[in-house]
């Protein structure tokens, strides 16, 4: 695969892309990076902080700063993007030119089970959410995000999606 690749992937919170993404990785040796985890360490604060501490917009901001130099690097790489990272400042267009996308779209059921029985308390949007508010969240943030994410270059559908999936799904991309 080419060494100045880079693969992005998109989904709602808890849809995986850390997760997968990492697996990802691994099988592709390339460095996995988290968007978040490098807002973080740039800004020296935790998201759940910036958001309390300086609002949405200046959080925004930050993302697709640390977005456009992550992807201005010259080497391959995998980033699991923000859930909502591809909604703002053209940062799907940014996303597209410069990588491969890929859309995990899971299943809210899914994805709402995954957010209450893990760390839902260090995402910003589903503190203090029980799991009937977690799945209305998902189903609102969904109507509003679901268009820049079908921007993606490739889609993964289900729950079980492999990483001989993708890989495949990019060669083909990659030729085409």
């Amino acid at each position: 695969m080419n060494r100045q690749l880079k693969v992005v992937l998109v989904g709602l919170p808890g849809s995986g892309k850390t997760t997968f993404g990492s697996q990802l990785a691994k099988e592709m040796a390339f460095p996995f990076l988290d968007l978040d985890q490098l807002i973080e360490e740039r800004y020296q604060l935790k998201i759940a902080d910036i958001f309390s501490l300086h609002g949405e917009g200046t959080f925004r901001k930050w993302e697709s700063l640390v977005l456009q130099d992550t992807l201005k690097q010259d080497k391959a790489l995998i980033l699991a993007s923000g859930g909502g990272t591809p909604c703002f400042n053209d940062n799907m267009d940014l996303i597209n030119v410069h990588s491969v996308s890929v859309y995990l779209d899971v299943p809210l059921a899914s994805i709402s089970l995954r957010l209450q029985t893990t760390k839902a308390h260090q995402r910003p949007l589903f503190e203090d959410l029980d799991q009937g508010e977690i799945t209305l969240k998902l189903k609102s943030l969904l109507v509003t995000r679901e268009y820049f994410y079908n921007q993606a270059k490739i889609k993964l559908s289900g729950e079980d999606f492999s990483t001989e999936l993708l890989l495949a799904e990019l060669i083909l991309t990659l030729k085409n």
